[in-house]
């Protein structure tokens, strides 16, 4: 099913997503920096389910002192191989933003093997079906078409755009209920039993938490990543139990 099979007897496994990371939150990249640097050495992969940066409008925009990019490079280079996938924000990380941190880009979703078990990563987005205005966005601006438009544009046009997309985002979440904006049960269980699998891993919903589950009639598990907002998190896989940690931001 997967080309990636990990063994976490031998090495931990690593899963973040929805850091955000950005100018204005030091304090979350300086974890991260230190995350990479400190704790992330050794561990069979580092995944990263989507939305590293709070936005992203194109790899040519990427700032010429990003500490980012060559932090995963480094760490990649010590021999943990980084894995990266799309989220909502970040759409539009491309190969060069990839070859400069030592990255492998994920399709959406993606199956890999752990302890000989197959489990599902993705951001999770997809999975808010109940939000139905977003799902019309999302189809919209994963379009290939939309993207090379809008990558036609020059980095300043395409700023303009996200900074008022990003406060659209936000003032059409504030009216919308959090059960809205949360997971479908029923997308869920269609997703596990079209790739048929029993365990998934995504982000997105900023809810971290282990959801025991039942799928194509066996037990499973669905495990949400935290956001990295108020503290750090991180799910680590060490001798196949899947620990969810949050790390302290700095003040």
């Amino acid at each position: 099913m997967s080309e990636l099979h990990f063994d976490t007897h031998r090495a931990s496994l690593l899963f973040v997503a929805d850091l955000h990371l950005d100018d204005a939150r030091p304090a979350a990249t300086e974890t991260f920096l230190a995350f990479l640097a400190d704790q992330a050495p050794g561990a069979a992969a580092l995944f990263i389910l989507g939305d590293l940066f709070e936005a992203w409008i194109g790899d040519d925009a990427r700032p010429r002192n990003d500490p980012v990019a060559p932090a995963l490079a480094t760490l990649a280079a010590r021999g943990t191989p980084v894995y990266l996938m799309h989220g909502n924000r970040d759409f539009l990380i491309g190969e060069d933003f990839c070859r400069a941190a030592g990255a492998t880009l994920l399709r959406e979703p993606t199956p890999v093997m752990v302890d000989g078990v197959p489990i599902l990563l993705e951001h999770g987005d997809a999975l808010c079906t109940d939000d139905t205005a977003y799902q019309a966005f999302r189809r919209q601006v994963r379009d290939p078409e939309w993207q090379s438009d809008f990558l036609a544009q020059s980095i300043e046009a395409r700023a303009t755009q996200a900074r008022a997309l990003r406060q659209r985002s936000g003032e059409a979440m504030s009216g919308k209920p959090a059960r809205v904006m949360d997971v479908n049960a029923e997308a869920v269980q269609q997703r596990l039993e079209t790739w048929g699998v029993e365990h998934l891993i995504h982000g997105h919903t900023h809810r971290p938490a282990i959801h025991a589950l039942m799928a194509n009639g066996r037990p499973g598990q669905r495990i949400v990543l935290g956001d990295w907002f108020d503290q750090g998190s991180v799910l680590r896989i060490d001798q196949g139990h899947p620990e969810l940690a949050a790390l302290t931001l700095p003040t």
